[in-house]
């Protein structure tokens, strides 16, 4: 299954805005709170709290996790979940807890959703729902 248009690229700057900022410089690790909006490329993340988590030099961003009701919008499509886990080195964002992905008039409901910014290419796993609609809209 696909997310998105695909071609989102990875190394592209990682822009984050939210309502407060908390940095633990020994940990590496930085706490983003209130509207959180993490966007990179065409890819956009919102939640209520992500944590961000700084490479050994502090100067890289190696991964982000997000919580509290997640929603990931790329191209036309869009998923929300209770969590996500997005590791930036390899473009991969892992959606776990009552995942839902809309895709225009089509929904899949499932457990679990891994995506593929560089491809976007998803797997969705753990009890997959959807309605299939028929080409004539009945």
């Amino acid at each position: 299954m696909g997310f998105g248009d695909g071609g989102t690229d990875a190394d592209a700057p990682v822009e984050v805005t939210a309502d407060q900022l908390s940095v633990d410089q020994e940990s590496g690790i930085a706490v983003f709170t209130g509207d959180v909006m993490i966007v990179q490329g065409a890819m956009r993340l919102t939640a209520p709290e992500v944590q961000v988590f700084y490479g050994e030099q502090g100067d890289t961003i190696q991964r982000l996790e997000a919580r509290g009701g997640v929603l990931l919008v790329n191209g036309e499509d869009a998923a929300e979940a209770q969590r996500a886990d997005y590791d930036v080195e390899s473009g991969r964002i892992v959606m776990l807890g009552e995942v839902l992905l809309s895709q225009g008039r089509a929904t899949v409901a499932a457990e679990r959703m891994e995506v593929t910014l560089e491809t976007g290419q998803a797997e969705l796993t753990g009890r997959v729902r959807t309605v299939l609609q028929p080409e004539n809209g009945e």
